[in-house]
């Protein structure tokens, strides 16, 4: 899924409309056999590790940058950590996903995307400089090459040394997995860091992987267009000497149109630790689980998709 960007004017120099990656400021299935799918998101991960990116930056919600990634254009509501950073993540000049980025803990809340049956793509590990400064760059780097100030990057966001010491434990996780996109950009484009974190590499390569891959084929038969929200419950742990929480849950949510003009919905959740199971749970029951930590009301979807759902 992609929409292309309007072209760069003098005009629109602020809102930074170019290749690859939006920051929008705000203060406030087909069942296959499970070793294959296992082992296609385990290469997904380890094949994360050459591509460019850029940024725009906004002041209030996803409306004005990146809407079509959430269920009838609406974002979610009480997920809004107290030093945000929302970004529509672009690449080769087309949108592909938003993500809810929390500054403060260096991991993202929560990516937004539609769904795709896809492989899991190869490309390096990014970093997104305007979190650094919004007169920096528009385009995203690679962590392993940028000029930027290692002071000052590091005490914007997560990079790529703040896994190294911890993938013994740890994996880097997406939220918006390469396997829910064709192969190409698309698939490419989530191999940011701002859409990763510490996950348990057996939940992660495991059960997770299974309902990443298998149980999302099946649960979309049927379904003209998915609407995917994939995202965490932040912990008290943390990895790279304090800089980066350890989310305590993985979860993940999404709507769907199906084929006959209908809507139906389904989510999960899992502790992330090495016994965490990948529970099936209501979506009213899952934003009243991120309520418990949010301490605000939460709804994920518009409306009109059901809530009672499992």
């Amino acid at each position: 899924m992609f929409t292309k960007l309007p072209p760069f004017s003098q005009n629109n120099y602020l809102y930074r409309h170019a290749p690859e990656t939006t920051v929008l400021g705000h203060t406030e299935g087909v069942v296959r056999d499970d070793f294959i799918m296992c082992l296609l998101h385990v290469l997904g991960v380890i094949l994360c590790s050459l591509t460019l990116g850029n940024a725009e930056v906004l002041r209030h919600t996803f409306k004005k940058g990146c809407p079509q990634f959430f269920y009838q254009g609406t974002e979610p509501t009480g997920i809004v950590p107290k030093n945000p950073a929302r970004i529509c993540q672009v690449y080769e000049n087309q949108y592909w996903f938003a993500t809810m980025y929390d500054r403060d803990l260096r991991i993202p809340l929560y990516s937004a995307y539609v769904y795709e049956r896809g492989v899991a793509a190869r490309a390096q590990w990014m970093i997104e400089p305007q979190l650094v400064d919004t007169s920096y760059s528009k385009a995203m780097e690679e962590d392993r090459l940028t000029k930027i100030d290692r002071n000052k990057l590091e005490a914007s966001q997560a990079v790529d040394a703040d896994y190294a010491g911890a993938i013994a434990a740890y994996d880097r996780g997406h939220l918006n997995p390469a396997s829910h996109h064709v192969a190409g950009p698309a698939s490419e484009s989530t191999c940011t860091l701002t859409n990763i974190v510490p996950q348990d590499r057996t939940l992660n390569q495991g059960l997770w992987a299974h309902y990443e891959d298998a149980t999302m084929r099946q649960k979309t038969n049927g379904c003209q267009k998915t609407f995917a929200i994939v995202g965490v419950i932040p912990g008290t742990k943390t990895i790279s000497r304090g800089r980066v929480n350890v989310p305590s849950k993985m979860w993940a949510a999404a709507c769907c149109i199906t084929t006959k003009r209908g809507v139906k919905s389904w989510a999960v959740i899992a502790n992330n630790v090495r016994t965490g199971t990948v529970d099936p749970i209501t979506i009213k029951n899952l934003q009243e689980e991120i309520a418990m930590y949010t301490k605000r009301g939460v709804q994920l979807f518009h409306e009109e998709c059901p809530i009672n759902n499992l």
